[in-house]
């Protein structure tokens, strides 16, 4: 194991598919979101030579399609990029997931939409699927009024692909379609909502929109899918690459913790003893628990990826089988990074519970993250109604 400057090179013997300028770019933030968090979570939003270098990067966009200049990186590349970043600052990695994962609908959209929405090389967009607002069918588009809670991002974002609930029809035979609108950021009300306890620097504010016109070419299905003739990376389920991307950060951020415990633990003298935190046993042993853990998440979780991937590649549709990996891979890779980083906080013993400690703040993170509807424990669910022959939805999986 290695820590300074090297600590990021983990990451060098994994397969990129050629993406090495990505792999480059994601070491290089990830050192600067490290030497930056403290700004980061100061100011609750990224630091800006941050946000810059990611945008000059292409880090907040590496899904978007061939059309506007996509990189077609594989979702493996895509995910290793986002948990490298988290493991300098979760809060950097968790911004950076949630623009990728958003960068994905540029292929849902009509070709007027992607470029509208992407077709400048540095716009970048955040995203709420959850349909909390509501829409109405007007000539040539929507009407969308609502609020969107946990908007990661929002601060930097061009644009916000926000969820809804479409009405359709006519009055007697009136139904809401779940939809999802691409709205930019000047056609939305930002509040100072985010005053929390972890990810402070993600900037998860609240938005708003009232009365906002969304032309036609700028409202997608995420239940319909990608258009026929998709490329792979987009007909990979969004649904479930969304929930892999928040469980990278989760995975970043427990390496970092162990970075940061490693550190710590070559200097650091309990009270009362002579040796270092290092020396006792107690720690050898909790340090390479967690150790073996982590690495069998991980493997576990990209294993997945791989599965679903080669199947896509191949011009096939993700069976449920494969989405239930992918749902239990995610799910459990999150659950055990938080257990890690809980386990490195409390070697820290007394010099975790200050504020300035990267410790508090890896486990603060780390809850915060678990917070999230898809990192919660219900989210195996699913998979385990699957495994035992019960019938499930694609879309819980």
């Amino acid at each position: 194991m290695t820590t300074g400057t090297d600590e990021f090179n983990f990451l060098e013997g994994e397969e990129w598919y050629g993406h090495e300028e990505l792999r480059r770019a994601a070491l290089e933030s990830a050192e600067m979101a490290r030497s930056l968090a403290p700004v980061t979570e100061g100011q609750r939003s990224l630091a800006g030579e941050l946000v810059d270098k990611l945008v000059n990067d292409g880090l907040l966009r590496t899904g978007v399609p061939r059309s506007v200049d996509g990189p077609m990186a594989p979702p493996s590349v895509m995910l290793r990029s986002a948990e490298a970043i988290a493991r300098g600052d979760a809060s950097a990695g968790w911004c950076v997931s949630i623009a990728m994962t958003s960068s994905l609908l540029g292929a849902y959209l009509p070709p007027k939409g992607a470029e509208e929405v992407f077709g400048l090389p540095r716009s970048t967009a955040s995203g709420v699927w959850a349909p909390t607002a509501t829409a109405r069918t007007v000539d040539g588009g929507v009407i969308v009024s609502g609020r969107w809670s946990f908007c990661s991002g929002i601060s930097h974002a061009d644009w916000l692909f926000a969820g809804c609930l479409l009405s359709s029809g006519h009055e007697q035979s009136q139904r809401t379609l779940p939809r999802v609108v691409a709205l930019p950021k000047e056609q939305l009300e930002i509040p100072d909502t985010w005053h929390t306890g972890g990810l402070r620097g993600t900037g998860s504010h609240n938005a708003v929109a009232d009365q906002a016109f969304v032309p036609d070419h700028r409202v997608l299905s995420l239940v319909d899918g990608p258009p026929a003739g998709a490329e792979p990376l987009h007909r990979f389920p969004a649904i479930a690459f969304f929930a892999l991307s928040v469980a990278a950060a989760a995975l970043g951020n427990a390496r970092g913790a162990v970075d940061d415990l490693l550190a710590l633990a070559s200097a650091k003298k309990p009270l009362g003893s002579s040796r270092t935190l290092a020396e006792r046993s107690l720690t050898q042993i909790a340090v390479a628990q967690a150790e073996a853990s982590l690495r069998a998440a991980r493997l576990l979780y990209y294993q997945a990826v791989e599965d679903a991937w080669r199947v896509v590649q191949s011009g096939g549709s993700v069976p449920q089988e494969l989405r239930a990996g992918l749902r239990l891979a995610g799910t459990h890779a999150a659950r055990v990074a938080t257990e890690v980083t809980d386990a490195m906080y409390e070697l820290g013993g007394g010099a975790a519970v200050y504020e300035t400690s990267p410790l508090q703040r890896r486990f603060r993170d780390a809850h915060t993250m678990t917070a999230h509807v898809q990192l919660q424990p219900g989210m195996y669910k699913a998979a385990g109604a699957f495994l035992l022959g019960l019938p499930v939805r694609d879309q819980d999986l």
